[in-house]
């Protein structure tokens, strides 16, 4: 396989460095040094691993992506930038016709679809990229699936703690609450404990004071309706580097239906992904 230009798109944000900078010691990729960016950073330009990166804001890009796509053909996209960015930054991908992983959480997801379907390139699309906890999630739903209503009354408490820069409420608590509720929960999404506060995320959870900065807690616990039962699921994971395998790995198929052609589906998931065995 050549090389694939890959564009991380977020920089100067913290996941999109620490993708940024995995590209650059993996073989598989070119990093191409632009990257979109907020109307709101005032830097002009970052350095990962010695590449220095120009940062094209929303009313700059347009003037750039031609020569950027001339510069470097089957150039793909991926996404970690803020949510109020996921609708638009994906309008301009189709647009320009640019396959993209969206690892960015958040925006309008029914349209974020539609965006994608009416597109003529494939995308990646999916709450969380760690491939270890998409599996779990697609465990869940097979159970869900399997054994509706197996949770019939019991009640549903969620809690899910990031770093307080995190501006939205947890894609994978969301699409796990899903699956709880096929489940027989009863459980509104607006009832999700979001955790952002340090203080309370040092102390109260425990979470490592190296990783307040960056990290992903959930506990889900289910309560039988006399108490008598309690189960409980917890996944904590700590720092960003358990995402990158998956958003790699999400490039490679994405690489691979546009070699082959073989998209007559246009929007995918990390479960699409995972089951392709690429």
């Amino acid at each position: 396989m050549n090389c694939i230009p890959l564009m991380i798109n977020g920089l100067p944000g913290n996941v999109a460095r620490i993708m940024a900078e995995s590209a650059c010691q993996d073989e598989r990729f070119t990093l191409v040094p632009f990257s979109l960016t907020g109307e709101e950073i005032t830097l002009g330009q970052v350095s990962v691993d010695q590449t220095k990166i120009t940062l094209l804001k929303p009313s700059e890009r347009e003037n750039k992506i031609h020569e950027i796509l001339e510069s470097y053909p089957g150039c793909i996209c991926v996404d970690y930038t803020h949510p109020t960015a996921v609708n638009d930054n994906a309008k301009f991908y189709v647009t320009h016709k640019i396959p993209f992983v969206m690892g960015t959480t958040g925006g309008d997801r029914q349209e974020l679809e539609r965006t994608v379907k009416n597109g003529s390139m494939p995308a990646v699309i999916a709450p969380n990229m760690a491939k270890q906890i998409v599996g779990l999630q697609a465990m869940l739903e097979y159970g869900a699936n399997a054994f509706p209503g197996l949770f019939k009354g019991f009640t549903l408490q969620v809690k899910e703690s990031h770093q307080q820069g995190k501006a939205d409420t947890s894609g994978t608590a969301k699409a796990l609450v899903a699956c709880f509720n096929q489940l027989g929960t009863d459980f509104n999404l607006s009832d999700i404990e979001k955790i952002r506060d340090p203080k309370t995320q040092k102390e109260n959870l425990g979470v490592p004071e190296e990783y307040i900065g960056g990290h992903g807690w959930h506990t889900y616990t289910l309560k039988a309706p006399d108490g008598s039962a309690l189960f409980e699921l917890t996944h904590n994971i700590n720092g960003r580097q358990i995402y990158v395998a998956g958003t790699f790995d999400a490039v490679v198929f994405l690489k691979n239906q546009i070699d082959t052609n073989a998209f007559e589906q246009k929007l995918f998931t990390m479960i699409d992904v995972l089951t392709s065995g690429k």
